[in-house]
């Protein structure tokens, strides 16, 4: 896996080992990034189920102002901050290690808002509309914000609750875009 784009264009990226993580394609990244690149110049980015990083790091390749990681997994962690570094892209980035709840919960705090939010749950994950709505009523995601899921095309009848939500699908791997 690489950076696809931008200062750390071509950078290989150090991915977590085992099943449980399943690291966005070159090819989903692109995508997403074709279609929200209007609004990635100096965003806040926020990148929930991080993961390997590879998406905000991406985004932070390509321009956004700050990005912030959350994921639970140590190892996970590790990788994000020793690529952060490795891209030089470390100074942009906040790392959290907690699970969503708590950490979206801890952010709302700080009154911490991102233009850009992107999540990539394990695709059995069952609750996001609920997820969704506590970014909206944490006021995490603003009136003006981009909410982005990646997700199994299986797992896409959820997104019916909302009316603003637009799909895109590329193989078994489905991108939902909602504004709030």
């Amino acid at each position: 896996m690489r950076i696809i784009a931008g200062s750390a264009r071509g950078m290989k990226l150090k991915t977590p080992r085992g099943k449980d993580v399943r690291p966005t394609s070159d090819r989903v990244r692109e995508a997403l990034f074709s279609i929200v690149s209007h609004r990635l110049e100096k965003a806040v980015f926020l990148d929930l189920y991080a993961g390997s990083g590879a998406v905000g790091i991406e985004a932070l390749s390509r321009g956004a102002g700050k990005a912030v990681f959350i994921d639970h997994e140590r190892e996970n962690l590790l990788l994000i901050k020793e690529n952060l570094t490795r891209a030089g892209l470390s100074g942009k980035a906040r790392v959290i290690k907690d699970d969503a709840d708590k950490a979206l919960f801890r952010l709302s705090r700080e009154n911490f808002k991102a233009g850009l939010i992107y999540l990539d749950p394990p695709y059995r994950f069952t609750a996001m509309p609920e997820l969704i709505q506590k970014l909206l009523d944490l006021r995490i995601a603003a009136q003006d914000s981009l909410i982005i899921v990646e997700h199994s095309y299986h797992n896409r009848l959820w997104a019916n609750q909302f009316k603003e939500a637009r799909q895109k699908r590329y193989g078994d791997t489905c991108l939902t875009f909602i504004e709030p």
